[in-house]
Parts: C-alpha cells; structure tokens; sequence
C-alpha cells in the first residue's frame, strides 16, 4: 500500500548556531490510507511543530517530506497553500468559525477557494452538516450554538471535499466531557468509512480512542505502537455511589457489615506482628 504521509529524516532547527533549538530532530513516520494516528506530547515536545510540518504550514530545515505522492518539503508559501487546501481537512481547537456566517456557510468558505461551483458547494456542505448531525442547524451562527455543536460545524467544513487527510489539533481542547465524547464519536465514525485521521493531543485517554500512537518528547519520537483496544465495557465499569441503585447499595452494605462483623468476633485471632529484633548496636545503647 503506498503510503500517505512519509516523513524521513526531518529536522526543524530555530536560531541554528551556538543556541539552536530542534523542534523536530530527525523524525521519521509513515501513515497509511485509512489510519486512525494520535501523536501524543506534552507542551514544548515538538507536537505543534511535527503537526505544521504534516498540515503543510511550514517546511523542514532538513529531511524529506512526501504527501500523498508529492514531495513538499521544499515548495513555497503559495504551493503550500494550493496543496493543504487539496490535500488536508483542518480541525482546530478554537472551532476557526466566522462569526456572522451560519453553520452551512462556513462549510461552504473553503469550497470556495477551491472554486467549487455554486449548486455543488450546496451539496457538499448539506451532506457534511448532515454527516456530523447538524442538519437542522445548517442556518444557525456560531453564538446560536454550543461548543460541541461548533466543533461538529468545524469537522463538517474539514471533511466536506473528502481531503485525503483529516489533521485534527486538539479537537476537544475547549470542550466539556459530553462534547468531547461526541466529537471522539464522530471522528471514529469518519474512520470506521475509510478517512485518514491525524489527531495532536497531549491527552493520554484521548489518544487512546485512536488504533495507533505515535509519542514525542524533546524533539524525537520516543514511541509508536499500536493501541490495543481493551477497554472495559459499559457494565464492567465500576459505577459511582450516585449512579446505583438501593439494591446495589443494600448488598454493598451487607457485605461490609459481614466484614465487619468478622473482624469483631470474640474468637476472631489478632493478627500476629512480626517481631522486631534490636540490632546490637541498640542493645549497647540501651546498656549505657
């Protein structure tokens, strides 16, 4: 299978000389058609930078990048933006809407540049509204919606042209929990239909709803496995007090007062401490 994202080799150095930094420092990785990839680091690992390098908004010092096909490491500011506008679908953490546009306008925005014509931008953006469940919010403006519902505009306007790769940056970022559940939801939705998934987080249990991982620290990938997909099922998950229910609560109660109980008998034998033997040097001690 030829692969999607080949990186070989790629460095990013600011302010080369005696104080350079590597952002990036010899990085390596291969994506495929159809991968579902976090790259997980914390704050000054290089992420942000590795995700510029993939999303086509800046070029490496050193090394090889190919895009679907296309080398891109070295190509200008204008080829760069011809080929993210082709190539790639942007999710952000802050949504990136226009205010005084509706839900199915910003949709439409980048379809635009792309000079998709009138009747065919309508289509498209329908269809990608109606993809992430906003089919009936196509003419609401960004204040008329909530955070989720936002971010679902944002992912509809990333996948509405069917770009070869989703790069999601901290989707969930300026969500709550509910949301950024449905917004996990519908990105596996996107996957399980053969999409391409990038996601940058510094989230351990948000990269571990992708199928493979890709870790970076100081620069350098540090890891990249395959997530095994063992999570516990619904009803194998302990549930909180709150949430059970007065029978639950009962035997939870019976079975500490058995307990309880069993550690208060007459006959119940006091656990045996371990002797504790003086070392000689205590011994003289407690002679003086």
């Amino acid at each position: 299978m030829e692969k999607l994202v080949s990186m070989q080799d790629i460095c990013k150095i600011y302010n080369p000389g005696e104080n350079e930094v590597r952002a990036l420092d010899h990085v390596s990785i291969d994506i495929y058609p159809g991968e579902f990839v976090a790259i997980i680091g914390q704050s000054g690992s290089g992420k942000s930078t590795l995700m510029n390098m993939i999303g086509c908004l800046d070029v490496p010092t050193s090394g090889t990048y190919i895009l679907h096909g296309a080398d891109v490491s070295k190509l200008s500011d204008d080829e760069l933006s011809d080929i993210r506008n082709r190539e790639i679908g942007f999710i952000f953490q802050g949504f990136n809407l226009i205010a005084n546009l509706t839900a199915k306008e910003n949709v439409e925005l980048p379809l635009i540049y792309r000079g998709v014509p009138q009747k065919e931008r309508h289509e498209l953006s329908e269809t990608a509204l109606a993809k992430v469940g906003l089919e009936k919010r196509m003419t609401h403006r960004p204040s008329e919606m909530s955070g989720g519902q936002q971010q679902r505009v944002a992912i509809a306007r990333a996948i509405a042209q069917a770009p070869p790769v989703i790069l999601a940056d901290e989707p969930t970022g300026n969500l709550d929990s509910a949301s950024s559940k449905e917004i996990l939801g519908v990105l596996k939705q996107l996957h399980s239909e053969g999409r391409t998934i990038i996601l940058i987080t510094h989230d351990n249990g948000i990269a571990a709803q992708a199928k493979r991982v890709i870790r970076i620290m100081d620069g350098k990938i540090v890891e990249d496995f395959q997530n095994s997909g063992e999570t516990l099922k619904e009803e194998e998950k302990p549930k909180p007090a709150e949430n059970r229910s007065e029978q639950e609560l009962s035997q939870l109660f019976d079975d500490a007062a058995a307990v309880i109980g069993k550690e208060n008998r007459p006959d119940a034998q006091p656990e045996k401490q371990p002797e504790v033997q003086e070392t000689k040097e205590v011994e003289e001690n407690g002679r003086e």
